[in-house]
């Protein structure tokens, strides 16, 4: 023990630890006589120094001892000179680490264990931490202890309660990706790690943030690694302590005041961190001069992490933060200005300008010192034109945004020409209506606004600046009236004005500034009165002698009547108990009704405008607005003249707008009705029918009306299917609908015959019988009876004669698609069917339906006959005609009666198949018999074409000998010579050819896929076996262990290894025939959920085929099973073999000969017998001589 201010020796203790360990740790308390001392054996002791006599002793006494848990890291708990009187200092806490578990004690006023934390395993190499300090948690101060052991840091806050007792609780972890090695803390808020890569990493607990990594592997940390190992004493230490010494650097690393003290093999080095200026100096001196005013910013805000050097409260700490900035921002706009590149493009200069001036502008409004940015920045920026518009322009959006209110007259002034010469003249309007009207030259404003048309800034101006609303009323009335009263249509530009006119006049009527704002509460209702008394005035101040009266309302009427109409409509709103705003509006629908209907220059629609307004004007409860009831029956009767028939539909909706928006009480209901009959106003008429609940007279409203005509079929479903209408209304409805019936059809046959099915499915009959016109007749039939029509074939149940009927119809208007209609028809007779079909001579709908029937033989020869009269007309033909028409309708009917042999063959004996194909086979062949030498039948390579597919097709069904023997015994091939036939016959052997190598070619690949199964097979069970482990996967013991005489060592194809006693325990084994046959436990037991012995249930009963499989030579055991089962997941996938089986599946098949063919339906049967599976396979070479 030294005294380091002399450097004298004050005393050697010799007796504080056991011998034969090292000492890891010795550390003073907050006491100076007391000290802890931690050993090599994992022993921790309290020194307890005294001097008695002027003599000084040392008294050791063992707080935890090695045997219990060896502790490798102490932390005593030390508080600052200023923290000394807090409560818990007096308990002198002290935390220990072992290799399992921290504890905390207290050593005063006597020995304590308060707390105990196992915190389970972790990796054996990494290093416990420990390091305290007093942290600010919830308004007090207390101290929290930061455990580390590899990755995760755990924070213990440690407090103490009124009666003396301390509390640990757990606080936010902290997870890295990284091992640690030290834990320091550098202040309450932030602390420095090192990882085992020599990596520091500052962080920032309460974000748990990482602020910076810096790499010290040039320090050459020390590492306490000989003594952890007790290398001194004979390294008699335990392995666990050992491996952590590895990376044990406990008496390398130091802090005290802010400072960290790191000691490396030639060196020592401090960490400290720097305070907010050195950090604002060190970008600065990198000339990184926006992140520096970031971080200012941060420090200003009070959001940067990790703060040294800033004290007092936060408005002076503010103030000094501010003026470093501000220093800063000159700085920047001088660099800024001498480093602008001289030479270059313009939009360079303006690129460097851009990235710069933003930053400087943004802080100063920040900083909120527009004194600094509108004086000292803006006048340097002056100096360079290109910087000056940059300037200006960044100001916009501060403006936009209103964050920029007052600006010198100077900027201002500067701002506005800026723009004029850009031509920015939207974005100049915009900047103005945001501007403080004190800042503004009004006369220069004025003057620019109405040059360059900008109306919104000119309001702006007049109402803001000078209280006037009228003036910019004026100069746009002068603007657009002229071409109004002239009948001339306006400018896009004039259009816009007269729509911010309106708006204008909106605003201040409802108390609203435009484009924003409020007008003052003490001018809104003088501003109300100035705008009605000039709206209402009757002549212009500049008017000529000429001027019609009260020409600004005349004017807005003319431009959008609707829209001026609304306006007045949202004012009377806010009209409620003033009795001049009454007064007012009064006067106003006055003028309104003298300017519209005393003139004729205005259209039905602005007429009828004017009068919706007033009707929902006077609809309202408390109206007060009078009205002479006879201008309404003049406008019923302007609009409902039947000599003007030019605007009719807008003429109908203006007077349906009028009577739905009150209007209908200033009218006579009955004399309406009749104008509105005459004038065809149907949606009038609808409107007043539905009033008077006669719902049946509105169906005549919409078969009149040819723009709703097919609405009447929704309206007649709605009135009869929904709720809400008495009996009566839906009968009368019903009968009316019944009434128009034919109308309805003639609308739309489908939507009628749907609207018949489900409200007039019992009147059917009686429909029918009354339609006269047969061509009606048969679409609404058709509608009806068709399931492809989409109508509900349940809700209607027609007698046999009504769908006789329809196809009767059907054979006369539609012959082409009787057969598709047959064939989705539900209900026909079929005898009745086959005469109409047949009386209208229609083959195949003839042939289908006798086929239906039954008579396969019957459909044939409808089929048949047909085929032949097309023959006869092919060989009849001239021999110049081509009849490439007729070929193609021969081939058609050709392949329709194959189509027809072929479905029903599979059904037939050998005796009824040869009187469908070979009678067909004559056919195909005889036009081709009458043909001579000297007279050649046109087509006859078509014809030997088609008659090849016949035999194609006749093959699967007709034996090969049969074909040839009716061949070679016809009249004509029998006495003819072999070329003749020559084609025919090589045609059947190339099919034979075909088919045979086809047959040898699966063979060989099924043989080749059976021999590579096997040999995949034995070779899977012949290998030897490796056990995954070296123990009994049952009893889990070893098994070298010494065994039992009848005991021997099982291990199964998987790598399970098992003794054989263990397996008989758990019913695996079993005798069969004579030989005893294992199963795997783990493994059956996974994939049979453990049910063994059902196993073994079902091999007694010999279905056990997932067990083991039996043969006539020999019987696979389990294990064999097992590895099969192994080698099929191995090689899962499709096999030749199963590619071949699904190919050749099919329904049954039928040997003659050498040719064994499928009897099955094309649809279903084999790929083999599908002309669209190509499959071209070469026959066997012949060999040479």
């Amino acid at each position: 023990m030294w005294d380091l201010a002399s450097g004298k020796l004050l005393r050697s203790i010799t007796d504080a630890h056991p011998p034969g360990t090292a000492i890891l740790h010795i550390k003073f308390t907050d006491d100076p006589t007391l000290a802890i001392c931690n050993d090599s054996g994992g022993s921790v002791f309290e020194l307890s120094f005294k001097r008695v006599m002027g003599v000084r002793t040392c008294e050791s006494r063992c707080l935890f001892s090695g045997s219990k848990g060896e502790v490798c890291c102490i932390e005593p708990l030390h508080a600052k000179v200023e923290l000394r009187d807090h409560p818990i200092t007096q308990y002198s806490l002290l935390a220990m680490a072992s290799l399992t578990k921290i504890l905390v004690i207290g050593l005063k006023p006597s020995l304590k264990v308060w707390m105990t934390f196992p915190y389970g395993r972790m990796d054996p190499s990494s290093v416990p931490l420990l390091a305290w300090h007093f942290v600010a948690v919830q308004n007090a101060v207390n101290p929290m202890l930061a455990f580390c052991r590899g990755d995760v840091v755990h924070f213990l806050l440690v407090k103490r309660d009124d009666t003396g007792a301390i509390h640990v609780t757990k606080q936010r972890q902290l997870h890295l990706h990284y091992d640690l090695i030290n834990f320091t803390w550098i202040n309450s808020r932030t602390a420095v790690l090192l990882d085992s890569v020599e990596k520091l990493h500052v962080i920032d607990r309460q974000t748990q943030e990482e602020l910076e990594t810096i790499e010290i592997s040039e320090v050459q940390l020390v590492y306490n690694s000989s003594h952890f190992k007790s290398l001194a004493t004979g390294g008699n230490v335990s392995e666990a302590l050992a491996l952590v010494g590895e990376k044990a650097c406990y008496q390398s690393i130091s802090s005290c005041g802010g400072q960290i003290f790191y000691l490396g093999t030639k060196s020592v080095h401090v960490m400290t961190l720097r305070s907010w200026r050195e950090r604002v100096d060190h970008l600065l001196k990198q000339e990184r001069l926006t992140d520096a005013l970031a971080l200012a910013w941060s420090f200003y805000e009070g959001k940067a992490k990790a703060v040294v050097g800033l004290s007092g409260d936060t408005s002076k700490r503010k103030a000094v933060i501010a003026d470093r900035m501000v220093e800063i921002l000159l700085h920047y706009a001088d660099r800024t200005l001498k480093k602008c590149p001289d030479q270059g493009k313009i939009q360079v200069m303006e690129q460097h300008f851009q990235d710069v001036v933003p930053v400087i502008v943004d802080y100063c409004l920040l900083l909120q010192r527009t004194d600094l940015l509108f004086n000292q920045i803006y006048d340097k920026m002056s100096e360079n034109s290109v910087a000056k518009g940059i300037f200006l322009e960044c100001l916009e959006p501060y403006i936009l945004s209103d964050k920029l209110m007052g600006i010198t007259a100077q900027v201002m002034k500067d701002l506005l020409l800026h723009f004029q010469d850009k031509n920015r003249l939207e974005n100049l309007e915009a900047c103005i209506v945001h501007m403080d009207i004190t800042s503004l030259d009004i006369q220069q404003v004025v003057l620019l606004c109405w040059e360059n048309h900008l109306y919104d800034a000119m309001i702006y101006v007049y109402n803001s600046g000078m209280n006037d609303f009228i003036s910019p009323m004026e100069k746009l009335f002068k603007v657009i009236a002229p071409p109004l009263n002239a009948g001339k249509s306006l400018t896009d530009e004039q259009v816009v004005m007269g729509n911010k006119l309106l708006v204008y006049i909106s605003c201040c009527l409802a108390g609203r500034a435009y484009p924003l704002g409020d007008i003052p509460e003490d001018l809104v209702p003088l501003v109300k009165n100035q705008v009605f008394e000039f709206l209402i005035r009757l002549h212009s101040t500049e008017g000529s002698v000429d001027e019609e009266v009260y020409p600004y309302v005349r004017t807005l009427l003319h431009f959008d009547t609707r829209e001026f109409l609304n306006v007045l409509a949202l004012t009377f709103e806010d009209f409620k108990n003033d009795k001049q705003a009454v007064e007012y509006q009064q006067r106003i629908v006055d003028i309104l009704l003298k300017v519209m209907v005393e003139n004729s220059d205005f259209t039905p629609s602005q007429v009828g405008c004017l009068f919706t307004f007033l009707a929902r004007q006077l609809a309202k409860p408390n109206n007060t607005l009078f009205v002479n009831r006879t201008l309404f029956d003049q406008v019923l009767e302007f609009l409902c003249s039947p000599d003007d028939d030019s605007r009719h539909s807008e003429r109908q909706q203006v007077l349906l707008e009028l009577l739905q928006a009150g209007g209908i009480v200033q009218f006579e209901e009955s004399r309406l009705i009749q104008m509105a009959e005459k004038a065809e106003f149907y949606q009038i008429c609808e409107f007043m029918y539905e009033r008077e609940l006669r719902y049946d007279k509105i169906i005549g409203c919409y078969l009149h009306d040819p723009v709703r005509k097919e609405e009447v079929f929704n309206y007649i479903h709605n009135i009869l299917s929904m709720p809400g209408y008495s009996a009566e209304e839906k009968q009368s409805v019903w009968q009316k609908a019944l009434e128009h019936i034919e109308e309805l059809l003639l609308v739309s046959p489908c939507k009628a015959a749907d609207l018949v099915a489900i409200h007039f499915s019992e009147q059917i009959e009686s429909i029918i019988t009354n339609l006269q016109d047969q061509s009606l007749l048969f679409w609404f039939l058709r509608s009806l009876l068709d399931p492809r029509e989409g109508i509900n074939q349940d809700l209607i149940h027609l007698p046999p004669c009504i769908t006789e009927q329809f196809i009767e119809l059907l054979c006369q208007y539609s012959p082409d698609q009787v057969l598709e209609t047959l064939k989705v028809l539900e209900y026909c007779r079929l005898e009745e069917t086959i005469q109409i079909t047949q009386k209208h001579q229609l083959h195949e709908a003839s042939s289908y339906l006798l086929e239906k029937k039954g008579d396969i033989h019957g459909a044939f020869l409808v089929m048949l006959e047909r085929l032949q009269s097309k023959l006869l007309m092919l060989t009849q033909d001239d021999e110049n005609s081509t009849e490439l028409p007729l070929l193609e309708n021969i081939e058609d009917t050709l392949m329709k009666t194959i189509a027809l042999c072929r479905r029903n063959s599979h059904n037939l004996d050998q005796q009824q198949r040869e009187a469908l194909w070979f009678p067909l086979l004559e056919a195909m062949m005889s036009p081709q018999k009458l043909s001579g030498s000297s007279h050649p039948v046109l087509h006859s390579d078509s014809l030997k074409s088609l008659t090849m597919q016949v035999l194609n097709n006749m093959a699967a069904f007709i034996a090969l000998p049969s074909i040839l023997q009716r061949i070679l015994q016809d009249p004509v091939y029998g006495k003819g010579k072999l070329g003749e036939i020559q084609g025919l016959v090589l045609g059947m052997l190339d099919t034979f050819n075909y088919e045979q190598t086809l047959l040898e070619t699966t063979t060989n690949l099924l043989n080749h896929d059976l021999h590579w199964s096997l040999c995949n097979l034995r070779a899977s069970v012949t290998r030897g076996l490796t056990p995954k482990q070296d123990y009994c996967c049952i009893c889990l013991q070893q098994y070298k262990r010494r065994q039992e005489t009848t005991d021997e060592i099982i291990v199964f194809s998987c790598g399970h290894l098992y003794h054989s006693l263990c397996l008989l325990s758990k019913e695996c084994g079993m005798v069969t025939k004579g030989l005893m046959r294992w199963m795997c436990y783990k493994c059956n037991s996974s994939n049979k959920g453990g049910k063994l012995s059902e196993n073994f249930l079902e091999l007694k009963k010999g279905s056990g085929a997932s067990v083991a499989q039996t043969s006539s030579e020999s019987l696979l055991d389990p294990q064999q099973i097992q590895a099969f089962d192994q080698l099929c997941r191995l090689n899962r996938g499709t096999s030749r073999l199963a590619l071949l089986t699904e190919l050749s599946r099919g329904h049954g098949s039928e040997k003659h000969g050498l040719l064994s063919v499928s009897h099955g339906d094309p649809a279903t049967s084999s790929v083999f017998q599908n002309e669209n599976f190509q499959l071209h396979l070469a026959p066997p070479p012949l060999a040479e001589d």
